[in-house]
């Protein structure tokens, strides 16, 4: 959602067990790092890989780091799903059947944000939204955990985060 006067986008500001305290326009929700909603996409082709994506340089936080298929804010108002369903579409002009993988709650590590990771299968090509991702590739999980694990600065913190869970539960 965002503002009708200064187009910010508008989050819920939530508690730290996830329960909606206020809406509050990005920048006092980022600026007072107060806690919020995100929600990441991992689509899988066939083969079993994962599309991951690089940041553009614009992007306010992290940029140029490597990250889940599809990612972003949950707006005020607007529950989980809906949201990743949305981001799928707005970065990657893909629709997909999603089902929800994890939570990882909010805290420092991973920008304030509860996130939920939901997963799809497509191998129809994906359409980047340029001003949101540089590049993108498909990776089989083994050789992306030994990159990640050479250079975990070339991955945002979240997906990382991620990328611990989903080995730990293999």
């Amino acid at each position: 959602m965002a503002d009708g006067e200064t187009g910010e986008e508008w989050f819920d500001i939530v508690d730290p067990e996830d329960n909606v305290l206020r809406g509050a326009p990005r920048s006092e929700v980022h600026g007072g790092k107060h806690l919020h909603r995100a929600t990441h996409i991992w689509v899988f082709n066939s083969a079993g890989e994962l599309l991951i994506h690089r940041r553009t340089a614009e992007k306010e936080e992290e940029p140029l780091r490597w990250t889940s298929s599809a990612s972003g804010h949950v707006s005020a108002g607007e529950d989980y799903l809906p949201a990743a369903e949305r981001e799928l579409w707005e970065e990657l002009g893909l629709k997909g059947e999603l089902s929800r993988m994890h939570k990882v709650f909010a805290g420092p590590d991973v920008g304030y944000e509860h996130t939920v990771l939901f997963g799809c299968q497509s191998d129809e090509p994906p359409t980047p939204d340029p001003r949101e991702i540089l590049e993108y590739r498909y990776m089989g999980m083994s050789e992306l955990t030994e990159w990640i694990e050479s250079a975990p600065g070339d991955f945002t913190h979240p997906f990382r985060a991620f990328i611990r869970w989903y080995q730990q539960s293999q």
